[in-house]
């Protein structure tokens, strides 16, 4: 059977190089083997605190990149002016914390409708594609679809992160009802957020399901084995789920 598309996200070769603040390694370099591996996208968390990838790194990747280029951006105007200038093909608005280590959580699309539903019409009239990262509840997935965004991305954390079984199921259980409604609704669908090797099958198999964006996992598989190696494997597993 034919899985879901893999965005490959090069955030932390990026975290390797601003390390010791080298030029390599190079995430551009690692998203053309992400595509020479069968990416089907690239994705790029652009904080404003600049802690990995850099305003260079989107330009150059824009230059780039043979497949299609997701942009993570806080709902902010600053972004969402770096959107209008380097044009990625998708648009995914994250929530953003400088203090967290990584995104902790869904946007809460219900609590800040008005601010959110701006950002998705700026992006929308500068013929960019929108996505909202949301966890997978009803309420968010139908505040979505209220402020016109095209497409949801499932925060997969909470499955990740699951330490029994059955804590894992109800969790999965709350991703397949997100999906299902998000389809319901028109909106495309992709999810993401800790996903790996061993957990993804399960996400992989959910019909509604298009997406899968993947960074830490891939990354660090390839300090094991090479990029285009961890990136086969991995679309392997969504291609025979």
């Amino acid at each position: 059977m034919s899985g879901p598309r893999l965005g490959v996200n090069v955030d932390h070769v990026a975290t390797l190089r601003q390390a010791r603040r080298a030029p390599y390694p190079d995430p551009v370099t690692a998203a053309m083997l992400a595509e020479l591996g069968g990416a089907d996208q690239i994705t790029i968390h652009l904080r404003e605190d600049r802690r990995h990838i850099q305003d260079r790194d989107l330009k150059v990747l824009r230059d780039t990149v043979q497949t299609l280029l997701n942009l993570e951006m806080a709902a902010t105007q600053e972004m969402v002016k770096l959107a209008y200038e380097f044009k990625p093909d998708l648009a995914t608005l994250v929530p953003e914390r400088r203090e967290e280590l990584t995104t902790e959580g869904g946007l809460d699309v219900n609590g800040q409708r008005d601010a959110i539903a701006r950002v998705v019409k700026n992006l929308k009239d500068g013929d960019i594609i929108v996505s909202l990262f949301i966890d997978p509840d009803l309420d968010q997935v139908k505040a979505a679809h209220r402020v016109s965004a095209a497409r949801v991305e499932l925060h997969t954390g909470r499955y990740c992160e699951a330490r029994t079984e059955r804590d894992r199921q109800r969790e999965l259980g709350r991703i397949v009802d997100a999906a299902k409604a998000a389809s319901k609704l028109g909106l495309g669908c992709a999810a993401g957020h800790g996903l790996h090797y061993e957990n993804v099958r399960a996400i992989a198999r959910i019909a509604e399901i298009d997406e899968l964006n993947i960074g830490h996992a891939i990354v660090a598989r390839a300090v094991m084995v090479g990029f285009d190696r961890a990136v086969r494997e991995m679309v392997e597993l969504l291609r025979n789920p």
